[in-house]
């Protein structure tokens, strides 16, 4: 109301701002579910040319391949320069749409030994190629604990890379499970070059990458993943020494809200059912 000064006032009738905290966390969740749909779907519409420019890049590549005309042999080698930066391209587009999955897994009881073994078998060729050795420690009692297996391999992969990058002249790569506080815990360990400690707090920051071509979205997908598990993950590393990757997970699945559960089900179009590991 306005009184005979012209001063407004507040009536009886005025609005009471909603601060309960349970709320506020939904609104939050489905402005974050709504914003991650349109980033997926923008990925995606992305991804599709790009697939496109990348198949005819190779027909006309192929048909150049053989001439030893200059003219064709500069265009030949432009062409391969356009192709090379549509990969790394199709690249990021593929690791932005696994950190845009991420954040909604479709856990079932899972063994986390077997899960991390099934994953070093995978990895040891290319650790073997640079002088890596893969040491394991399992603790046995450990029990089955609600692990998406696919988006959680997918994780422990990029820290496997990440460590395996951070020792280009060969060492040894820890992973070790076990109990701590009443939840399983993951380590992984490695004896790499380590990370500056001025860098350390921004390794799980979207697109930050100390490495060379890396898209910057490898340790975030992880420490998204993990929390999406209810669990949570941290860096210790010391430059010159190595780094270690300490995740923490519940044995109880984390608890989901009636609009989450409606959200997880009609997201995620076009999900592969096993992981894409590259």
């Amino acid at each position: 109301m306005t009184t005979d000064s012209g001063v407004d006032t507040f009536s009886d009738q005025t609005t009471v701002v909603d601060l309960d905290p349970v709320a506020i966390r939904e609104r939050f969740r489905a402005q974050s579910a709504e914003i991650a749909q349109l980033a997926g779907g923008l990925a995606h519409e992305i991804r599709n040319p790009l697939s496109t420019m990348r198949l005819n890049l190779s027909l006309v590549e192929e048909q150049l391949a053989g001439d030893e005309n200059p003219r064709d042999r500069r265009l030949l080698e432009k062409i391969r320069r356009v192709a090379r930066e549509s990969q790394r391209l199709e690249t990021l587009v593929e690791d932005f749409l696994r950190l845009v999955r991420a954040h909604q897994p479709r856990p079932a009881l899972a063994n986390l030994n077997s899960v991390v073994d099934d994953l070093v078998d995978f990895c040891e060729p290319q650790a073997a190629a640079q002088n890596v050795l893969i040491r394991t420690r399992f603790d046995r009692d450990i029990p089955a604990i609600p692990l998406d297996v696919d988006l959680f391999k997918q994780a422990l992969f990029n820290l496997i890379f990440n460590a395996l990058s951070a020792m280009p002249d060969g060492g040894e790569l820890i992973i070790e499970t076990r109990r701590e506080d009443g939840r399983a815990a993951l380590d992984v360990t490695d004896t790499g070059v380590g990370v500056p400690f001025d860098l350390q707090r921004k390794v799980f920051e979207p697109f930050f990458s100390t490495r060379p071509g890396g898209s910057g979205l490898g340790l975030p997908l992880a420490r998204r993943v993990v929390e999406a598990h209810g669990g949570s993950i941290r860096l210790q590393s010391e430059p010159g020494k190595g780094s270690r990757f300490l995740i923490t997970l519940p044995f109880d699945p984390p608890l989901e809200s009636d609009a989450a559960t409606a959200e997880r089900d009609t997201e995620h179009e076009g999900r592969s059912g096993s992981a894409d590991v590259r």
